[in-house]
């Protein structure tokens, strides 16, 4: 045989083995591509609870999750008090987002914020219409309050906050000022927060989003942190590394949370999502105060303040127009077109 043939048969080998060796490659990553999304899926099925709903009364027509913008209620909730029956909302969320120009808007609502209860003739803090009719109560109320559809919601308790954060290996958080908190832990512990980057882990995050008492802020300060979390939760979740421990936030997900979010709309969501940072995020609130009544301690909402923000996220989900001053660049753009 001759050099030339022998040449050729070396390449036709490496090129086998080659064929060979990507063929595996490509079985093995479509086997954890299809174990992770079986995952996923089996977890998104356990966890999904529609509540009866169907679309908000807010809405004409159903939202398409892939190109109208969209809200997400996500409420915290508090109930290793009463052993998983009743409790009440400690921290509540609405976040609108629009997937066309990949933006979000987020409110937090102040636990103590006086408002009517939906459907029944009470007068009460937010977080209470948790004890009187649960998640729908909430979202109804909610959706009375701030005057714009709730289209998803996600329940969660204290324990997924806890894990996910530790299966993601803990997350960073910014510390706006030295302070500490108690953990609530069986075996609790205090942790001690410093001014700047600190790494947490699941029971220490949770710390450092319900200190309240110690803020000179208050629950309005409470709300700042519980934003900065979110914002760092969202970085590490969207990290390739975080992304290999999928079918482990799948098992969180499948038994610690609840969501009307279907399988194929949070595909959807998380494609079009796709390009989504922090900068993305633009914090909407409100101005409250204090008031005693009755020996209660309540926030009371600012009408002024509110409608604006009622406002802000109304024009963000395109149910009324834009009311904003265009800028100083947009104006000279609009100048330019008209020569």
């Amino acid at each position: 045989m001759g050099r030339k043939e022998q040449r050729k048969n070396r390449k036709r080998r490496r090129l086998k083995r080659f064929m060979y060796i990507s063929f595996a490659l490509l079985l093995l990553i479509g086997g954890v591509v299809s174990y992770f999304a079986f995952q996923t899926f089996q977890a998104a099925s356990s966890s999904y609870d529609d509540l009866g709903r169907g679309q908000s009364d807010l809405r004409d027509e159903a939202v398409n999750i892939s190109d109208d913008p969209f809200t997400v209620l996500v409420m915290g909730v508090e109930d290793y008090e009463t052993e998983g029956a009743s409790g009440r909302t400690d921290t509540l969320m609405l976040v609108t987002f629009d997937p066309n120009d990949q933006s979000a808007k987020m409110l937090s609502i102040p636990r103590d914020t006086r408002v009517d209860f939906a459907g029944m003739e009470r007068t009460d803090k937010i977080n209470h219409a948790y004890a009187f009719g649960e998640k729908e109560m909430t979202i109804d109320t909610v959706e009375k309050f701030l005057e714009v559809p709730v289209d998803y919601y996600v329940s969660v308790d204290f324990d997924a906050f806890i894990r996910i954060v530790d299966v993601l290996d803990g997350v960073t958080v910014n510390v706006p000022f030295d302070f500490e908190q108690k953990t609530m832990a069986p075996d609790s512990y205090y942790v001690e927060f410093y001014e700047g980057e600190q790494h947490v882990n699941g029971e220490e995050a949770l710390a450092f989003v319900r200190m309240r008492k110690q803020d000179p802020r208050g629950d309005l300060g409470r709300i700042e942190r519980q934003q900065e979390f979110l914002n760092a939760l969202a970085d590490e979740a969207m990290s390739l590394q975080s992304l290999t421990r999928i079918d482990r936030i799948a098992d969180v997900v499948g038994e610690e949370i609840t969501t009307d979010i279907r399988i194929r709309d949070g595909f959807g969501m998380l494609l079009n999502l796709n390009n989504f940072d922090r900068d993305n995020i633009e914090s909407v609130d409100f101005d409250t105060y204090h008031q005693m009544l009755n020996g209660v301690s309540y926030q009371i909402p600012d009408n002024d303040s509110l409608e604006e923000a009622r406002t802000k996220l109304k024009e963000h989900l395109q149910l009324i127009e834009s009311t904003s001053e265009p800028t100083d660049e947009e104006g000279a753009e609009d100048e330019e077109e008209q020569y």
